[in-house]
């Protein structure tokens, strides 16, 4: 009887292990721990929307993290060739798909990475995706991201957070009502360089700062074009080209449009300072807590067409007093344009690095910064020997996508989270705007309303076709 009610035992034992075994196996995890839930010790499985250039490169940043997993793309574009660009190679949702399969594979053979045409439908029938990096062309960020946050993914998107001003208070409102882990992909704001520069002017290395300069040579991309629409083309197979248009209005293909030149229009893209603003303007946004400016104004150079953007321009900013701090005058310079040298240098003394930098001017002396907020430097260069670091005061990064990971299983905000990232992108959009209406634009950042320019309305909230609303 001892052994029969011991092999019972056993039976049932095991019957109820197996039950228990493949009631863990058929739940989702984020059933078990709720909505956004990511376990500490778990993967976080990634989708990529929007398979160029850029959303190629942050995959590629992501292969390293032992705890980051890509299990989906989508892209409208099936194959893009890079190579006329400083990407080089080639992109799109086939290249992206077999390169994340061949990096797994190494590990986990045969290995598979879902690829779908529209990142809607991809968001509705692959329920493990935890989180998304949105690289898309500017005018969709804020409709990714939006629709991702709300289905309580985490998300990752390129700067410039949005296309409009609207769009990126809308996108922080998301942000903090839902409570997803989010970074923008201003990279240099998780180096040390950036809080080198934070700590230095906080500990009065060069006095009051009155006065900003930050530029970058880039300029437009398409030199086939320069004004007005481009020429209707054939479309090449594997293109989808209603949804690359997403919410803007039917127009023709072109090539002119894609890959990388669809920054030069207005319909999608937001000039050199759209792409480089979040860069360079972030350490004077950081270490002077810049937020909105009372006046912006800015001229292109060789005027502004109603489709493309100039190819160049110089933008003047006024910021107020903020507590303790003076009011400062920010001057943003693209297209090759930069700030005038300033006196006392020395012969070796450079502005910034490679045609990007900031320029910081204080009572007591100046800094220089590289691009993408890098290592400061005092000017004269020789003050740098005689120069006392202050302490550490900001805590150190760990990377800009470990810490976008880090927070997606319950640690801290990233730096770069959408409430920074939304007010760095507005300041800079609106400097879009103020071009666009051609006059100096005062600006009442409550009622997001400029008093003398009501026409600027227009550009600050962008109209939205059928189906693509987010409001």
């Amino acid at each position: 009887m001892k052994t029969r009610k011991l092999e019972l035992n056993r039976r049932q034992f095991l019957r109820t292990a197996s039950a228990a075994a493949a009631a863990v196996t058929v739940v989702p995890r984020h059933v078990l721990g709720g909505p956004r839930f990511v376990a500490p010790s778990a993967k976080v499985n990634i989708a990529i929307i929007g398979c160029g250039g850029q959303g190629r490169t942050n995959m590629r940043g992501l292969f390293p993290l032992a705890d980051a997993q890509i299990v989906a793309v989508a892209d409208p574009i099936e194959h893009d060739d890079l190579e006329a660009f400083y990407f080089k190679g080639v992109a799109g949702r086939l290249p992206v798909k077999a390169e994340a399969e061949k990096r797994y594979a190494a590990k986990t053979p045969n290995y598979r990475v879902a690829a779908y045409e529209d990142f809607r439908v991809m968001l509705e029938k692959e329920k493990a995706i935890d989180a998304v990096l949105c690289a898309t062309p500017d005018h969709l960020h804020a409709y990714v991201s939006v629709l991702a946050m709300r289905q309580g993914k985490h998300v990752y998107c390129e700067k410039p957070l949005t296309h409009n001003v609207w769009e990126a208070r809308l996108v922080a409102k998301v942000a903090k009502e839902t409570g997803v882990a989010t970074q923008m992909g201003n990279q240099g704001h998780s180096g040390n360089g950036i809080r080198q520069t934070c700590e230095w002017i906080w500990s009065g290395a060069i006095g009051d700062v009155r006065e900003v300069h930050a530029w970058t040579n880039a300029s437009r991309w398409s030199k086939r074009y320069t004004h007005g629409l481009p020429a209707e083309e054939p479309k090449p197979a594997g293109v989808n080209w209603d949804l690359w248009l997403g919410p803007r209005d039917p127009r023709p293909y072109s090539s002119a449009y894609t890959p990388v030149t669809w920054r030069d229009y207005w319909a999608f893209g937001t000039a050199p300072i759209g792409d480089f603003f979040c860069h360079n303007f972030d350490a004077p946004c950081w270490a002077l807590d810049l937020k909105a400016p009372t006046s912006i104004e800015a001229y292109g150079a060789g005027g502004v067409d109603s489709e493309m953007a100039p190819p160049g321009g110089i933008y003047y900013y006024r910021f107020p007093a903020r507590g303790k701090m003076p009011p400062v005058k920010f001057t943003w310079y693209d297209g090759g344009m930069r700030p005038p040298q300033p006196e006392g240098l020395e012969e070796d003394d450079q502005l910034g690095a490679g045609g990007n930098g900031t320029l910081f001017v204080g009572d007591k002396g100046l800094i220089t910064c590289p691009g993408w907020a890098g290592d400061p430097r005092l000017l004269p260069g020789s003050r740098m020997d005689e120069f006392k670091r202050p302490p550490k005061t900001l805590p150190r990064s760990k990377g800009h996508h470990r810490d976008w990971l880090d927070a997606c299983k319950g640690g801290s905000p990233a730096s770069a989270n959408f409430e920074y990232g939304a007010a760095l992108t507005e300041i800079g959009l609106l400097g879009l705007v103020a071009l666009r209406v051609g006059k100096k634009m005062e600006w009442d950042a409550v009622a997001m309303k400029s008093p003398n320019a009501p026409e600027a309305d227009r550009y600050l909230k962008e109209g939205y076709r059928s189906g693509w609303a987010i409001g």
